[in-house]
């Protein structure tokens, strides 16, 4: 069966995005402009921490939450296709957990967005026919990564831990039961920690 996958840099105290997530503030309050506090690693560093980049954007398909495609609530804005621009850098089919509906977008460089209003499982299984052969990542956020840990279904979890202690905000494993994980590998450096764990 498919592998399922998922990427997230995350502080020592579990926070993935801070408060107060808005169009200005894509990554919310206390990680400094556009998250960079977060993803300086990936932003400054990329050629340090190439592998894990190159891993992040592999999988054949990747399921994220309606928080991180966009700010907005209700119904769509169809004037908003994400925080990425016409080419995100996604580059297979995303599917969009949402309880709206709304019509494919299709983007540029092979990246077209899917709107699932069935669920998880349903966005699951749509991911892992589009992906073939290929992995399935869970993009995000940390409360569409809580669903998929909750229901054991996250077979590989990369955590990108980042030195910094943010206080509040959207927390991994909130919510989430038990969950047990086998540390695989580890990579460490002053700006971010690589850990990856699997499912037992």
């Amino acid at each position: 069966m498919t592998r399922v996958t998922c990427d997230l840099a995350v502080s020592l105290d579990g926070i993935v995005a801070g408060p107060n997530q808005r169009a200005d503030a894509p990554f919310g309050d206390g990680l400094g402009a556009d998250g960079h506090d977060m993803h300086r690693w990936m932003l400054d560093e990329a050629e340090e921490h190439a592998a894990e980049l190159a891993a992040i954007t592999e999988a054949g398909a990747y399921i994220m939450g309606r928080n991180m495609f966009g700010p907005g609530r209700g119904e769509w804005d169809l004037s908003w296709t994400g925080w990425w621009g016409p080419n995100p850098p996604y580059h297979a089919p995303v599917f969009v957990l949402t309880h709206y509906e709304r019509a494919p977008l299709v983007m540029e460089g092979g990246t077209t967005f899917h709107f699932v209003t069935e669920g998880p499982q349903a966005a699951l299984k749509l991911a892992r026919e589009a992906a073939g052969e290929r992995t399935v990542a869970i993009a995000g956020g940390a409360s569409t990564v809580n669903q998929y840990l909750s229901i054991g279904a996250i077979d590989e979890l990369r955590l990108h831990v980042v030195p910094l202690v943010v206080g509040q905000g959207e927390r991994l494993f909130a919510g989430v039961g038990r969950v047990q994980l086998r540390l695989a590998s580890a990579r460490c450096t002053p700006s971010v920690n690589h850990l990856t764990y699997e499912r037992v």
